[in-house]
């Protein structure tokens, strides 16, 4: 007797054969049921899960065939009922997956519930569209799209394990569109056992793997060798992907006044999941899904109280960000154990597949006085999603590492004046700018910056720079207000050459704990020119976050939108790093001059400068003969 796998390779066009065919799953012989062959008042009966492992049954009847009523065709209409059912309330979430046979053939899958109706009605999924998903590429088009918000999925909740509730709302913020449902769950005796699938028996698909687990429990509809389908509804409807494939054991069945749910864990780590599309999902045992391996160090300064994670996220495009995020967020929210306010040091490496392209590695300091595991993790999301979303190339990433050192101290500092030597230069010429740092209730700091001048730097007044590498200059920040530019606008029209340009920019972007120097560019400097009576220089405190590439364009002489974007002119910058959150900035101007003015300025203002030191001189030897003579007089 023929396996349906045998017949797999001869693609679709032979698959209405199979319901002449008895086929084997494991050591079960099983026929299928069309549903054109399916009719009202039939009877049989469906698997399931609903403490532990071990697999039950429970009554249906079918009611009737909707016609086109799914995500992929036809749904089965059916009551359900029996112990089980009575026991659980209905059809709950979890159940989704579960076989149903009818006259003792395969006829398809539990999969739906109907909104405001009692949980013993519901929808089945024909087996005939589940096994259409080893045929990929399958996209079968339906006359009238699936848009029945009545029918509930029953698989939709995340069963969360080592993840906090801030965090997985968190995850959600950054994934709206997927509508998720959390639920904390626990660990199972014999989790670590691999356990072979079967038939009405439980299954798990992970999006996160390891220490930590998330991911959505369902039913195993049908086994082929190695290939199964299960849920007979989508999971996120993804189609090709790569999830992780694990055992699930059930601890209960929770009851809801919405809709109950099977609540389980999450075990061994059997296969791959391939496939995510409107009729259930596709996978198969023995194989290792690929995922991102991802290593979390947090540490707690103030308690030294450390915590490590080494987990698997699946790689997608839109997920893999907000997933490796949550996980640092939730861990740093266990390790800390305390809301508020504090400063987070955050060592990042992110390692791409391709070995022609450099690891990034990147060090950055937060302070936050609302929530620093928050302000954390912030950064380590953008990082993830401008590479992976980036339009020049898929970067496929091998490994992320993270370190992330917090304490509830305020490691800040501020800018609180700068000197500059000398005030002119010539291009190319390499200039001195002292800076004296203010800690927060800290001794005053000193930090000494050398900037080049850009060779091409034209002649003239320059406006200097000097800022903390999260600060955005303040009139950067008008020209942003006055064309109403937000962040993301800005990164939508930001423009690379290549990906080395775009990689090399993200690379060399400014942390919050740098003392930065540059050159603005003109039409944008706020520094008294004369016009200005009060000769205030332009100052800006309390921004924390580092911009990402293309989230600040420093702007030119400006006439319309595409000009206050700039051009692609790279500024040239000086940096040295600190141990603070540096905040504020302010302006020097500088005078760019051809090298023989230059010398000529120089040996003026030396002149000056000795003529200066010797009137100070002498005023210092009358000072002290006026003292001396004031001294002889009182002793007489």
């Amino acid at each position: 007797m023929k396996s349906f796998r045998s017949m797999r390779r001869y693609g679709k066009g032979v698959l209405a054969l199979l319901f002449c065919w008895s086929v084997t799953a494991g050591a079960e012989a099983i026929d299928f049921m069309p549903v054109d062959s399916v009719h009202t008042g039939m009877e049989g009966y469906a698997k399931t899960v609903v403490d532990g492992d071990a697999i039950t049954s429970f009554n249906v009847k079918v009611l009737g065939v909707m016609k086109d009523r799914g995500p992929s065709g036809d749904l089965i209409l059916a009551k359900f009922s029996g112990p089980v059912i009575d026991q659980t309330g209905g059809i709950v979430h979890g159940m989704s997956g579960s076989p149903v046979y009818l006259d003792g053939k395969l006829a398809g899958a539990v999969a739906y519930g109907w909104g405001f109706a009692d949980g013993t009605i519901g929808m089945i999924t024909p087996i005939a569209d589940m096994v259409s998903l080893w045929n990929i590429p399958y996209e079968k088009q339906v006359a009238n799209p699936w848009r029945d918000e009545r029918l509930i999925p029953l698989g939709t909740p995340l069963m969360a394990y080592g993840f906090d509730k801030t965090s997985l709302d968190y995850m959600k913020s950054k994934l709206p569109e997927y509508g998720y449902s959390t639920y904390d769950t626990a660990a199972a005796d014999g989790d670590g056992v691999k356990k072979p699938l079967e038939a009405g028996g439980s299954v798990a698909a992970l999006l996160v793997s390891g220490d930590m687990k998330l991911g959505a429990i369902g039913t195993v509809t049908y086994v082929d060798n190695d290939h199964i389908v299960a849920f007979g509804h989508p999971f996120l409807k993804r189609g090709s992907v790569d999830y992780f494939m694990h055992n699930a054991h059930i601890f209960t069945v929770v009851k809801s006044v919405d809709s109950g749910f099977k609540l389980g864990s999450m075990g061994a780590e059997v296969g791959s999941v391939t496939e995510d599309r409107g009729a259930g999902i596709a996978g198969k045992e023995g194989i290792v899904a690929k995922g991102i391996p991802l290593t979390v160090d947090v540490r707690d300064l103030d308690t030294g109280k450390s915590r490590r994670s080494v987990l698997k996220v699946i790689e997608a495009n839109e997920m893999t960000p907000a997933l490796a995020a949550t996980s640092l967020y939730s861990l740093m929210n266990k390790t800390v154990d305390r809301s508020g306010e504090g400063s987070a040091t955050v060592n990042v490496r992110i390692t791409p597949r391709d070995a022609t392209i450099e690891p990034l590695e990147r060090r950055n300091m937060f302070y936050s006085s609302e929530s620093i595991t928050l302000k954390g993790v912030d950064e380590f999301y953008n990082l993830l999603d401008v590479l992976m979303n980036n339009r020049f190339k898929a970067y496929e990433i091998a490994d992320i590492a993270v370190q992330a050192d917090v304490t509830k101290d305020t490691k800040t500092a501020v800018i609180g004046d700068a000197t500059l030597s000398p005030g002119v230069a010539s291009p190319g010429d390499t200039i001195v700018v002292n800076v004296k740092l203010q800690p927060f209730r800290g001794e005053p700091v000193e930090k000494e910056i050398f900037y080049t001048i850009p060779k091409d730097q034209p002649l003239g007044k320059a406006t200097l720079e000097v800022r903390g590498g999260g600060v955005v200059p303040l009139p950067y920040l008008l020209e942003k207000q006055k064309y109403n530019l937000t962040d993301e606008i800005i990164r939508r029209l930001k423009t690379y050459k290549d990906f080395d340009e775009f990689y090399n920019d993200l690379r060399k972007t400014d942390t919050n704990n740098q003392l930065v120097v540059e050159i603005l560019q003109d039409g944008v400097s706020m520094v008294d020119d004369g016009s200005d009576s009060n000769g205030k220089k332009a100052k800006i405190e309390d921004i924390e976050e580092t911009p990402l590439p293309g989230d600040v364009k420093k702007p030119k002489a400006k006439t319309d939108v595409s000009d206050v974007l700039g051009d692609d002119k790279e500024p040239q910058e000086a940096k040295v790093d600190t141990e603070y959150v540096i905040r504020g900035d302010g302006q020097f101007v500088l005078h760019i001059m051809s090298p023989a003015d230059r010398d000529k300025e120089l040996a003026k203002r030396k002149k000056e400068h000795q003529k200066d030191v010797m009137q100070a001189v002498k005023e210092a030897a009358q000072e002290a003969k006026d003292k001396a003579n004031i001294n002889k007089v009182v002793e007489k």
